[in-house]
């Protein structure tokens, strides 16, 4: 196992004055065994990042180290990596195990030692009754876990996962997602996994890193993403649904927000008086007899909770509610109110944390 290093990295596709910049000086320290999600919607970055951690992409400035070697100018093979793909990239010719053993025997590790590693990952993938099966012979889910059979073999100090479930459907991602999380508890070595959907890195993660433009927005563990966002893209892309934003002016102890003075709760005060950005997210805010002024728009049932959609001051707002209260009606005007520890404050100029 080994740390992995990213000091100052930047990746610009051409030269010249036509160069296109895509990562712009990222730098992040990944402990020893250490399971690190890289998270972001699509074209922020993170697996052109991945890529250049793996050898597949020339990095354009800074380094990268994995243990104690920077590995720059090291070809992949010689990386001691091991990287599973979106698209599982099995050999439907071969069964199970020779597609697990292609890499030990092409490395020309001794037979014993080839079948051992096999039937060990065997074990822990519960593939050990389908290693005559070929590829089309498996399921999406099946397919996946042979494929990172095939990286377990090779027993690397990093494993390398490029959006390995996005070819799956809900079900089979949920437990797919168990499974990669078992896998690390038993193995323990240090991994890097992309994805775009931001339940997997919140339920994946030790550590998050959020990216977005090629830059990185937060790192931190999933509690503290969540509960602390960095910034406004960090408080609107985890969490589903997103956290509310409402553009106003702290003044004192109130907001005013689309010429509506909201009355900050007892406790509350924002961060300075002026333009600001008010952050809630929906399960912070509840129904009260007394409160801010919702007025309901629609609302959606999700068994059970229930997400109540409409407008405060002026702004659109989310309420997430126990499905088991009576639904207001489109039309109607409820109160809400919210702890002051819930409150979250942002810059509206730089999007940052206030």
């Amino acid at each position: 196992m080994a740390a992995i290093s990213i000091r100052n990295v930047v990746k610009r596709y051409g030269r010249g004055a036509r160069a296109n910049p895509v990562i712009h000086g990222v730098s992040a320290e990944i402990a020893d065994g250490e399971f690190i999600v890289i998270v972001g919607p699509s074209g922020c970055g993170k697996s052109t990042l991945l890529r250049m951690v793996a050898g597949l992409e020339e990095i354009s400035e800074g380094e990268i180290a994995i243990g104690a070697r920077v590995v720059n100018d090291i070809e992949p093979p010689d990386r001691d990596i091991a990287m599973v793909f979106q698209n599982y990239a099995l050999y439907p010719h071969m069964s199970v195990y020779d597609n697990m053993a292609y890499g030990l025997k092409i490395a020309r590790v001794p037979k014993a030692e080839i079948d051992a590693r096999v039937q060990k990952a065997a074990r822990i993938l519960e593939l050990g009754a389908l290693l005559e099966r070929t590829p089309r012979q498996l399921s999406g889910g099946q397919r996946q876990r042979v494929a990172m059979g095939r990286a377990i073999v090779r027993q690397p100090q990093v494993y390398l996962f490029d959006e390995p479930l996005s070819n799956l459907d809900a079900k089979l991602r949920a437990q797919t997602r168990l499974e990669i999380r078992k896998l690390h508890a038993e193995l323990g070595v240090t991994s890097l996994f992309v994805t775009h959907d931001q339940v997997e890195a919140m339920t994946l993660a030790q550590r998050m890193i959020v990216m977005n433009g090629g830059r990185i927005e937060q790192i931190g563990t999933p509690e503290a993403v969540y509960g602390q966002p960095a910034s406004t893209f960090v408080a609107g892309f985890i969490g589903a649904p997103p956290m509310n934003l409402v553009e106003g002016a702290a003044d004192g102890g109130r907001f005013v927000a689309g010429g509506v003075a909201l009355a900050l709760p007892d406790g509350a005060r924002a961060p300075r008086d002026g333009p600001l950005l008010l952050g809630l997210r929906p399960e912070h805010a509840a129904p009260a007899a007394d409160g801010w002024a919702l007025r309901i728009e629609t609302t959606e049932m999700l068994g059970a909770e229930r997400l109540l959609h409409g407008r405060l001051a002026g702004a659109a707002f989310t309420l997430r509610v126990d499905a088991t209260r009576p639904p207001p009606r489109p039309g109607d005007t409820i109160a809400i109110t919210a702890p002051p520890t819930a409150l979250h404050w942002f810059d509206p100029d730089t999007g940052r944390r206030a």
